[in-house]
């Protein structure tokens, strides 16, 4: 398919093609595309602003910022959520940054005031405009908002589908594990040295396992398969994988007579090194399948067996378990892309969600945010702490997964603006969630596609 721009006159780059397996390098590295995206993507594209958990009572805001945009996130008295574009309707001051709780809303310019669901609460000196300071007109402008899985969206096209239409099939697949019921074990903000595209893609694929995280080969077999659906996509262990606990295959090890140590030391090494997916209570589900499960157990007895010990606890303990058939779990394999720029990593139990932004108008640079969300009985979650860093080697407590993500980044951004580098070339099979990805986006970004 190659793909040529509907109005070329004022787009940027030269005809593209975007094949499963070839997407141009310009999108990455070019500025003009981070003009087009905030133009022609970001306005247009539901995106997730905030869990609802981040503003759980009346007068609680958040600010999301994107581009250059920014949206204030607010829970009003009834218990709803409204969304206001962050800018005073006087001077266009910005009325909030950060988080907080709030009666109502401040221009700290010329101390005008808004309610918070966006009605004028007060104009100073209204007089002077002689009756032509229309409150109604003056009131604070809305985007969408709307709430699914326990995150806050918003879409500033007025005109946009229906949430539940834009993330089609998502919640289909997703809605029984009840994502609303998660919270944070923990929030990870970084600035990162390259393109938003870059960082997303690192985690859009299981094909860079073999390689990039070779500790996990022992007891996982990596090879997976991809599949789009729409602008969404997301991989899946191949077709004859072997189970979790067995080595990969790329290894030519046999299968293990007795799969218990390798599910344990799996799930040992996601909770030493990454404190996501998995959780504590999972680790010790894995570990009780040395004393209450004979040797030699059939393969899917040892991973149910697992998941079920884990259930017990999880009931146990209050946090509660979803109801998922084995349809669920297939369908949700280990990785799905959220067009634009939402990832998630899904487990029962838990669930590792990453959010990739544009930083400023550097091609070179995006703020990157790490969600690991953990089941808990209500009240026993931890309290949320937000950590940000300007440098992810400034922080040391990482884990190696994604101390060795963050190794490629830089490399592959600066890469790909050899003379020798036409871009990327995912494969069709284990990364067609990149391409898919590429190809919905020319088309936010005004191009057609033309068969060629």
């Amino acid at each position: 398919m190659t793909l040529t721009r509907a109005d070329s006159g004022s787009a940027p780059g030269r005809t593209e093609t975007v094949r499963d397996d070839f997407v141009p390098k310009d999108s990455y590295i070019d500025p003009a595309y981070v003009r087009l995206e905030k133009e022609r993507l970001w306005p247009r594209v539901w995106q997730v602003a905030c869990r609802q958990e981040e503003i759980p009572d009346p007068g609680d805001y958040l600010t999301f910022d994107i581009a250059d945009e920014s949206i204030i996130v607010v829970r009003l008295d009834d218990g709803s959520i409204r969304a206001h574009y962050n800018a005073c309707q006087h001077r266009g001051r910005r009325l909030t940054e950060g988080c907080g709780t709030a009666n109502h809303l401040y221009c700290r310019y010329h101390g005008w005031r808004w309610n918070l669901d966006g009605t004028v609460r007060e104009i100073v000196d209204e007089g002077d405009w002689a009756g032509r300071a229309d409150r109604e007109s003056l009131r604070l402008k809305q985007p969408l908002v709307d709430t699914w899985g326990g995150f806050v969206f918003v879409n500033m096209d007025p005109d946009a589908e229906p949430l539940r239409e834009y993330l089609d099939p998502v919640p289909e697949v997703f809605d029984a594990f009840e994502f609303e019921k998660f919270r944070h074990r923990w929030y990870k903000t970084v600035v990162l040295p390259c393109n938003w595209k870059t960082a997303l893609e690192a985690f859009n694929e299981g094909y860079h396992v073999q390689t990039t995280h070779p500790q996990l080969l022992r007891n996982n077999d990596d090879l997976t398969t991809s599949a789009a659906y729409g602008k969404h996509a997301m991989f899946a262990g191949a077709e004859g994988n072997w189970p979790l606990g067995a080595p990969s295959r790329r290894l030519g090890l046999p299968f293990p007579e007795d799969l218990r140590p390798g599910v344990i030391k799996f799930v040992e090494l996601m909770e030493e090194q990454l404190k996501a997916i998995w959780t504590p209570r999972d680790l010790h589900a894995a570990r009780r399948l040395m004393t209450d499960l004979e040797d030699g157990s059939d393969p899917l007895v040892v991973l149910g067996s697992m998941m079920a010990f884990a259930a017990e606890a999880a009931e146990a303990e209050g946090a509660g378990w979803p109801k998922l058939s084995m349809e669920n779990l297939a369908r949700a394999g280990q990785d799905w892309h959220i067009f634009p720029n939402l990832i998630v990593l899904p487990y029962p139990d838990g669930a590792l969600w990453y959010r990739a932004r544009p930083n400023g108008n550097d091609p070179d640079s995006c703020v990157f945010d790490i969600w690991s969300l953990v089941r808990y009985a209500p009240g026993a979650e931890p309290k949320l702490e937000k950590e940000f860093f300007t440098d992810w080697r400034d922080h040391d407590q990482w884990g190696k997964i994604l101390e060795q993500d963050f190794e490629n980044l830089s490399a592959v951004q600066q890469g790909m603006k050899s003379r020798g580098f036409a871009g990327p070339r995912p494969s069709p099979v284990q990364e067609q969630a990149i391409s898919n990805f590429h190809r919905t986006l020319h088309e936010y970004l005004g191009t057609r596609p033309v068969v060629s």
